[in-house]
């Protein structure tokens, strides 16, 4: 066994089972002795690995966009505390020198006493009261002010420290992809022109037996080919059927590359209706609906991870971001184990007189493994 593929075997994540008993460089077999089967289930369980881990990247990097935007909401409020702080002392301290200036040595009852015109003397009084109730109220500012930058600050100090343990983190997870891909591309360039092209149809008729399965199984009901979307459903339909041909790049959300849940997102998006970043948010925050009742639009979740979406077509198809190396195609809905569907907008009615999109020519071709097109083989497009 070569060194390289040694390395990819006991570092992929995926394929940690295959290292349980410490293989010897002599003794396992090299890329020429592995049969096009036993590539093909190492690729795509590495892929898988590489995908789970984009996913949660992807994820962290949501968090940090929301805790960004909470620091700088902090930092702000602390701004505007602070202010008035400044304000509320400027206040304060002319309310001392005016009574160190002697402006205030009479108290109001002396005042009402020694005067000559009484009712001028309490009309003074209410100011003088009016006054005093100003000096208290500035001074409750301050305190309150003072306490209110206080926990401001300490809150923008527990925002900065989470928001940098997120960013740790996320390098991390970036690391980790990049290095799930280096792995792939390094058994990739080892391999000659014929494995990689046997790879290739493996792959094909391994895709293709399992959507005949599918379809034979009616897990999609009857005339799936004949329900129509809703009009937010067509625009995202729409939206991703213009996206064939461009990139996937993990991390990526358009508009010059995608990965999958960066397609799925942005489609539903451009449609007009938010939806979570991730596939695993995307499974678990929208709505949940049967096989049976997919209709254009919907979102196909794939893995028992929920690590990988694609957006029905209809008739047994979808649009997806596939893998690093490929570009955004349409695919049988079985080229991926399925879990479920889930749907972006349940409330929304079907239209009448609905038309499929007219697909771009070689929509459906390239490899989801990544090594197919026209790129060279082992490349990928790592962020």
């Amino acid at each position: 066994m070569s060194g390289t593929l040694l390395r990819w075997v006991c570092t992929g994540a995926a394929l940690g089972a295959l290292c349980t008993t410490a293989p010897t460089a002599h003794a396992a077999p090299g890329p020429e002795e592995r049969s096009v089967g036993q590539l093909l289930t190492e690729l795509q369980r590495l892929y898988r690995s590489a995908e789970e881990t984009a996913e949660t990247y992807n994820a962290t990097a949501e968090k940090l966009k929301e805790q960004r935007a909470r620091a700088a909401d902090l930092d702000r409020k602390l701004a505007k505390a602070r202010a008035s702080v400044r304000d509320s002392r400027s206040d304060a301290g002319r309310f001392v020198r005016q009574q160190y200036q002697g402006t205030s040595n009479l108290s109001p009852y002396m005042r009402l006493l020694l005067a000559r015109d009484p009712q001028r003397a309490l009309d003074q009084g209410h100011v003088l009261q009016r006054a005093a109730a100003g000096r208290a109220a500035t001074v409750r500012r301050l305190t309150g002010g003072e306490k209110k930058a206080g926990d401001l600050a300490g809150a923008a100090k527990r925002a900065l420290t989470a928001q940098t343990a997120l960013a740790a983190r996320q390098k991390k997870q970036r690391d980790r992809v990049d290095g799930h891909l280096r792995d792939v591309e390094e058994l990739l360039s080892s391999l000659s022109v014929e494995q990689l092209a046997a790879l290739r149809r493996a792959e094909e008729a391994h895709t293709a037996e399992a959507q005949e399965k599918f379809m034979a199984s009616r897990a999609l009901g009857g005339s799936p080919a004949r329900r129509a979307p809703s009009r937010q459903g067509d625009t995202a339909v729409d939206y991703a059927v213009r996206q064939i041909g461009r990139p996937y790049k993990w991390g990526a959300e358009g508009p010059k590359a995608f990965d999958c849940s960066g397609l799925t997102q942005r489609a539903w998006a451009h449609a007009g209706r938010k939806i979570p970043r991730t596939s695993q948010e995307q499974w678990k925050e929208l709505r949940r609906i049967p096989l049976s009742k997919l209709r254009p639009g919907d979102l196909v979740v794939y893995f028992p991870k929920a690590t990988h979406v694609a957006l029905y077509l209809g008739d047994g198809k979808v649009v997806q971001a596939p893998r690093p190396g490929a570009r955004v195609k349409v695919s049988p809905i079985a080229a991926n184990p399925v879990l479920g569907a889930v749907r972006p907008d349940p409330g929304g009615r079907a239209m009448r007189g609905y038309t499929p999109p007219k697909l771009p020519a070689g929509a459906g071709s390239g490899s989801d493994l990544g090594h197919g097109g026209s790129q060279a083989p082992g490349a990928t497009d790592s962020r």
